[in-house]
Formats: structure tokens, C-alpha cells, sequence
């Protein structure tokens, strides 16, 4: 059964950094794109684009209010993805998700309906 694990989220102070983890089994990724979405409280129910990054060719992608500070990167041999996380402000604070899909174009890549796997969610606290 193919399945997402985030790890790595915590409470941090504004300013600090994090790395988040998002480790894939029971699939090949090797023709997917992994993402990081993000929920705030209150946010409703839709979640935010954050990161993105294709699996082939390591092309990536970044929502606007994290370009700058945040890194997406992965390790094919361990089919992990990883999202570290730096200049980190209380507006951060939200529930981090990563994905897997095979978003056919660019405006996929940035939306939910892009990506078919989803992991459970870690909580990512920044005080300010």
C-alpha cells in the first residue's frame, strides 16, 4: 500500500529553521512530483501550495511567500523529500502536508487536485 510519513515538525521561535521529511513507500516515485501544502488554523479547507519538486530532474517550485527561505530537495535512494524551512515567521504556523502525484503542468503542480497521495500532517509552531 503506497503511503506518505511526514516527519520533523516542532515548535520553533520566528527566526529559527526546521527541516520537514516526507518518506514514500509501496510505489515508485521515480515519474512523480512530491509537494508540501499547508494548513492554518482557520484557514478552512483548502491548503496552500508551499513547495514542490519533480522527481526526475529535481525541477522545483515555490509559492511566493516562502521563495527565499524554504528548500525543497529529495533523496531518490531513500524516496524521501525533504522541506527545510528557514527565517521561519509566526505566519508559518500551520499543518504541513506533503503529496505525491503526476501533475501534467505547471498550474497542477500547485494545487491539490494535482496530487493523488497525501501523508497525515505535521504540526509546524512558530512563536513569535
Amino acid at each position: 500500500q503506497a503511503r506518505l510519513r511526514e516527519s520533523g515538525g516542532g515548535l520553533v521561535q520566528a527566526g529559527g529553521s526546521l527541516t520537514l521529511s516526507c518518506a514514500g513507500s509501496g510505489r515508485t516515485f521515480s515519474s512523480s512530483t512530491m509537494g508540501w501544502f499547508r494548513q492554518a488554523p482557520g484557514q478552512g479547507r483548502g491548503r496552500e501550495f508551499v513547495a514542490a519538486i519533480r522527481w526526475s530532474d529535481s525541477m522545483t517550485y515555490y509559492a511566493d511567500s516562502v521563495k527565499g527561505r524554504f528548500t525543497i530537495s529529495r533523496d531518490r535512494a531513500e524516496n524521501t523529500a525533504y522541506l527545510r524551512m528557514g527565517s521561519l515567521k509566526p505566519e508559518d504556523t500551520a499543518v504541513y502536508y506533503c503529496a505525491a502525484g503526476i501533475p501534467p503542468n505547471t498550474f497542477l503542480v500547485k494545487v491539490e487536485n494535482g496530487y493523488d497521495l497525501w501523508g497525515q500532517g505535521t504540526q509546524v509552531t512558530v512563536s513569535s
